[in-house]
Order: C-alpha cells, then sequence, then structure tokens
C-alpha cells in the first residue's frame, strides 16, 4: 500500500498544495480537500482514497481554470458550464467545479444579471426585451432575467422613453450628414436591434430622423 510522504505549499500556485506519494509527487488539492479526505503525512491510500484524490485533483484544475476565465470576464454558470465542457472538461466535474464556485461566491447569477442589465442599458441603451434577450442567451433564465432587469430600471430610474429618445439622438450625431430617408431608415434599424417596439420607433424616427438637426442628448 502506497504512502503519503509529503504535504507542502505549491509554490506555483497559492492556496495550493502538494501531494507526494512514495516520494513522487501524486496530486495537488486545496486545504479543504486535504481537510476532507484527512490527508497527511504518513498516511497510506487505499484504491479509494486514491480515487478520491485524483478526483479531488481534477475538480481543482477545472475550478482554478474557471476562475481564470472568471477573472477575464463575468459569465452566468450555464454560460461558464457550456464553454468549460466545450474545452474538453468532464460535465461531471465541471458541475462539482460550478456548484463550489457558486458556494464560495464566484458565481452569483442574479448578480451578473443585474450587473450586465445596468451596463447595456446605461451603456448601449438596450431596450428590457432585448436585455432579457440577451441575458438568455447567456444562460440565464428568463425569471430570474426579468427580475434583474426590472430591478436596475427601477434603481437608476430608467424610463423607455427617455432611454430610446436618447439612444437615438446620440445616434444621429453620426448620422447627420446623411440623407433624411436614409438617415431616418438606418436610426430605425439601429434601433429595432436594440430590442425598442416599431411603434415606438416609429414615433422617435418622425420626431427625430427627419431633421438634420441632432440636438443635445
Amino acid at each position: 500500500m502506497q504512502t503519503i510522504t509529503n504535504i507542502v505549499p505549491d509554490p506555483r500556485r497559492q492556496g495550493r498544495f502538494l501531494i507526494a506519494v512514495d516520494g513522487e509527487p501524486r496530486a495537488t488539492l486545496s486545504v479543504e480537500a486535504i481537510d476532507r479526505l484527512r490527508l497527511a503525512q504518513g498516511k497510506l491510500l487505499d484504491d479509494r482514497l486514491e480515487l478520491e484524490i485524483a478526483r479531488e485533483t481534477s475538480v481543482l484544475e477545472v475550478f482554478d481554470r474557471a476562475l481564470n476565465m472568471l477573472a477575464l470576464a463575468a459569465r452566468s454558470s450555464e454560460d461558464l458550464r457550456r464553454r468549460l465542457v466545450k474545452k474538453g472538461e468532464a460535465p461531471e466535474i465541471v458541475q462539482v467545479a460550478i456548484e463550489r464556485l457558486q458556494r464560495a461566491g464566484f458565481l452569483d447569477d442574479a448578480s451578473f444579471a443585474r450587473q450586465f442589465a445596468r451596463s447595456k442599458v446605461l451603456g448601449a441603451g438596450l431596450s428590457r426585451r432585448r436585455l432579457i434577450q440577451e441575458l438568455s442567451r447567456k444562460g440565464v433564465p428568463r425569471e430570474l432575467s426579468s427580475e434583474a432587469v426590472d430591478s436596475v430600471f427601477e434603481d437608476e430610474h430608467i424610463d423607455d422613453a427617455e432611454t430610446i429618445e436618447r439612444v437615438a439622438r446620440k445616434k444621429l450625431r453620426s448620422l447627420a450628414k446623411l440623407e433624411p430617408r436614409i438617415r431616418a431608415r438606418r436610426l430605425f434599424a439601429f434601433l429595432a436591434r436594440r430590442g425598442y417596439d416599431s411603434d415606438d420607433i416609429s414615433r422617435v424616427v418622425r420626431e427625430l430622423g427627419g431633421s438634420s438637426e441632432v440636438g443635445d442628448e
């Protein structure tokens, strides 16, 4: 039966520990996994414990890979899961890593949905409908998306009519040199891509699109 001969901090990965078995490197684990599996120098390894160590090593690798991905861009749980599986990670290992990320507070779909909605409505001026569509594409459930969008609109005191007019005026600045009919057509298409209702778009285009004066935002 093999024996754990050393447990030392991993010099390249903060918070990770190298496990040596019979003098040879065997695994990299978190302190939580070491405590849970009751690993210590001199402990004998049976087949069951070896399998558990191998599984914990795989989960930790996916966990750390996911953390690196989240450091680059916030994501929903489902979006992160899809990307990890697409990269070749085993679905069952990904699921465990996702659950641990959620428990640790690194993954919060409700918070992600609110941050995304706030950024896109204040920046790009997306409509409620388009925001929910975009969140759905990113794997956020519709009910959670709707709650997040409603919360952001309420917290930021966003009015749909004011938003579409603000977005239209801003876009018109880049269309000012076009012939009125072309300008109106491009403005309509631009607002439609942001998910606004056709009646609201027609109203704004009639009010602003035919004029060569853009005005202030």
